[in-house]
């Protein structure tokens, strides 16, 4: 069990003084059975209201309110959770769903609903190929199968940065050979409903506390991964840029259907053409020794 502490700041700055619209704001650690959430607090320059929402996915949300005009705002999420998740986990599978493939309960097939469907254009069926490329002999183990789908991922595309807004569909992904953890998160969810698994898209940070790690330069950084549903244990996390299973590294702030929905910080503002100057992002996730937080020092 470690006691981390998050930070997560973000700077935007103008070239002349601009008036903020609103911004929504996905930066609060979702909390679980393996990992707590003992303190946070955000902080904005200039001053902000903050209203804080629950969205369709259970995240919590904040939108921010400015008054006046400004040249900078930043951004600076704090955070403080106790997290447990084993390295190596077990998971007792559904004997429904030990072998694929299976059949989800009526009602889990309802309430997975759009999880479950493909987003995204395959017209020439290349991406449904390569996919089901990884199912061996029918039936075949379930986890073995997405463990190795994970890995395929994993090896088939290269982590490369991007600044780029948005993501690359999976097909592109597929036979350019590259992409960033948002990329790979999606190929990894779109595959994974390709072969009828419910699956949803993570946002949140990568605890890289002894840098073996790929997608961070420093002990922490912001990471997308993919979730998917099997009967028995649940949703189980699956980071393709790493190869690896299991939430040991990851700390969760979003679950969406879409990766678009799970956008830290975004808004807009008024004024010239030209005004935005820049955007700097900087996270840190460090270890704090346990005599140093307790328990009664939670808020």
């Amino acid at each position: 069990m470690s006691k981390l502490a998050i930070r997560h700041r973000t700077t935007y700055r103008y070239r002349s003084p601009v008036q903020l619209l609103p911004h929504r704001l996905m930066l609060r650690p979702r909390e679980s059975r393996e990992l707590q959430l003992l303190s946070h607090e955000v902080n904005i320059t200039p001053d902000a209201v903050l209203t804080w929402s629950r969205d369709i996915f259970g995240n919590d949300v904040a939108l921010a309110r400015f008054v006046g005009v400004t040249d900078l705002l930043v951004i600076e999420s704090n955070a403080v959770v106790e997290h447990s998740s084993p390295a190596w986990p077990v998971y007792e599978i559904d004997a429904s769903a030990i072998s694929y493939p299976f059949r989800y309960s009526d009602a889990d097939w309802v309430d997975l609903g759009q999880l479950a469907v493909q987003h995204f254009p395959d017209p020439s069926g290349e991406f449904e190929r390569w996919v089901m490329g990884f199912v061996a002999p029918t039936p075949t183990d379930t986890l073995s199968l997405l463990k190795d789908l994970n890995l395929g991922v994993h090896y088939h595309v290269k982590y490369q940065r991007r600044e780029d807004e948005g993501t690359q569909e999976p097909a592109y992904t597929l036979a350019s050979g590259f992409g960033s953890c948002r990329d790979l998160a999606v190929q990894m969810v779109e595959a994974a409903r390709v072969l009828g698994f419910g699956a949803r898209l993570v946002s949140g940070y990568l605890a890289d506390m002894d840098g073996d790690l790929v997608g961070t330069s420093d002990a922490g950084a912001t990471h997308a991964w993919a979730e998917v549903f099997v009967p028995g244990p649940g949703w189980i996390a699956f980071d393709p840029t790493n190869g690896t299973m299991g939430d040991a590294y990851l700390i969760a702030a979003a679950v969406v259907r879409d990766i678009s929905q799970a956008v830290p910080a975004s808004g807009s503002f008024v004024g010239p053409g030209n005004a935005f100057e820049r955007l700097v992002v900087e996270v840190g996730v460090s270890r704090i020794p346990s005599d140093i937080y307790s328990a009664s020092d939670a808020v």
